[in-house]
């Protein structure tokens, strides 16, 4: 059987890529070892945004008195809470089903590898084999939870992300290795519905370590009045069973000091691995530099008409950002001119309670950068839609060159503000200015009037501060 693109790996990149071959007219097909939609929406995105309504719901219930609402003793169904996240996973691959569908694209179940000969061999469920031919491949494998050396994950006490979301039983205590997104998420999930939850960070930042310092410090302070034990320039040392819980023995990386703590569950949250092994890339010489598959600005390999987009390559392990990357791709290789993506203006997004997101530089990166700066911030204390809401927590930090007033960076947290970013992502892709952004006249109350506030609070002329 012979295509015109064969996509292995049906995630965000690659089911994607096969919708948007598709439609330029490609005779496409897609390999999928498991579910359709791959881990976004399957174990990550999708089904942890779930989780985490869920635990939003429970903590509303909580603090109903705090909105004029009297309401009877609630707790968490635990079993419900799990399952609801299951089925919202399972309709959007469902979803995705229907897509395959729709563009008439071939979907191929099995465990996809490169051969030569621009093939793909598909060892299927039972054992046998397919081998099918494409002038063009891309492998969009995606990623799996990062394992230390030091720390296994078992599935039992120590788990990764898929476990987190299948437990049969809430842990009544768990230690978060990790502070990145996914770490501060399920910290977040676990400790409103009852968890004791500690976090164990290796970075001295704390909590999302990669974000701007004064979200970073905001969110921390949040987390800590949560109940939340958020332990920073740590690291896990060793683990030991006892029973059926775990003795986490934590180093403090400052004075070397060590201290032990008891819990039900470790999860491992310190990133993701690439699925590189294992899928034919040394049989046809592709190159792979620190354990990533090293692409050009279209994603082709260093083997013509051999493709890779998502988590195996260097750029952001972000659904998003896959999703864009295949939509390039395809679209270069149908001969079509994209343009290159911009890898300095993609979002990031933390759906913790209150919420994180941003994009451009950081204060200190626009620092570093030489950059002479402007600098906006705008409390949602002073908002009065945040106000109505019941979430006064959080701000807007925004970043502008004072030469010329380019927009270089904007970080947010508070009450849905993954919903407001994307303004800010098309404002500097349209290379806006910062006087550009205060005469955009933004709809009051609104939670998004805090991006022109700290607009104008950047250039002195904030109304509501």
């Amino acid at each position: 059987m012979k295509f015109d693109l064969v996509v292995v790996g049906s995630g965000p990149g690659g089911y994607v890529a096969a919708i948007r071959a598709s439609q330029l007219g490609l005779k496409t097909a897609i390999v999928e070892k498991e579910n359709l939609g791959g881990v976004c929406l399957n174990w990550g995105c999708i089904p942890t945004k779930a989780l985490l309504k869920s635990a939003q719901v429970f903590e509303y219930i909580k603090h109903a008195e705090d909105y004029g609402i009297k309401v009877g003793s609630s707790k968490v169904d635990f079993d419900a809470v799990i399952k609801r996240s299951r089925d919202v996973a399972g309709g959007m691959s469902k979803g995705v089903q229907f897509l395959m569908k729709k563009n008439q694209i071939t979907v191929i179940n099995g465990y996809g590898r490169l051969v030569r000969g621009k093939k793909v061999e598909v060892t299927k469920e039972d054992g046998s084999k397919e081998t099918i031919e494409a002038t063009s491949i891309i492998v969009a494998t995606g990623g799996r939870a990062k394992a230390l050396p030091h720390i296994p994950i078992d599935g039992e006490n120590v788990i990764g992300y898929r476990e987190a979301m299948t437990l049969k039983t809430q842990p009544k205590s768990m230690v978060v290795m990790g502070a990145g997104a996914i770490g501060v998420e399920f910290a977040q999930v676990y400790s409103a519905m009852g968890t004791e939850v500690t976090i164990v960070e290796f970075m001295e930042q704390g909590l999302l370590p990669r974000e701007d310092k004064d979200i970073s410090k905001e969110l921390g302070k949040i987390f800590k009045k949560k109940g939340v034990n958020v332990m920073a320039n740590a690291a896990v040392q060793s683990i030991e069973k006892k029973g059926k819980s775990l003795v986490v023995k934590v180093e403090n990386r400052k004075d070397k000091s060590i201290e032990e703590i008891k819990c039900d569950v470790l999860l491992s949250a310190t990133g993701v691995t690439p699925n590189v092994e294992d899928i034919g890339l040394e049989t046809l010489g592709i190159t792979v530099e620190k354990g990533l598959i090293k692409v050009d600005e279209y994603y082709q390999t260093n083997v013509p008409g051999i493709y890779a987009i998502g988590d195996v390559t260097a750029g952001p392990a972000l659904a998003h950002v896959a999703s864009a990357e295949g939509i390039i791709c395809v679209e270069k290789i149908a001969g079509h001119h994209p343009a290159p993506l911009n890898y300095e203006n993609i979002p990031s997004c933390t759906y913790c309670s209150p919420e994180v997101a941003s994009v451009g530089m950081t204060e200190e990166q626009a620092k570093e950068a030489g950059y002479e700066i402007k600098l906006g911030k705008f409390p949602f204390s002073a908002s009065g839609k945040a106000k109505a809401a019941g979430s006064p927590e959080g701000f807007v930090k925004i970043i502008y060159d004072a030469k010329y007033g380019e927009l270089l960076g904007a970080h947010l947290i508070g009450a849905n503000v993954t919903e407001m970013i994307a303004e800010i992502v098309v404002a500097r892709n349209l290379e806006t200015t910062g006087n550009e952004m205060i005469k955009s006249v933004h709809p009051h109350p609104t939670m998004s009037e805090a991006i022109m506030e700290a607009s104008a609070a950047a250039f002195d002329e904030v109304i509501h501060l």
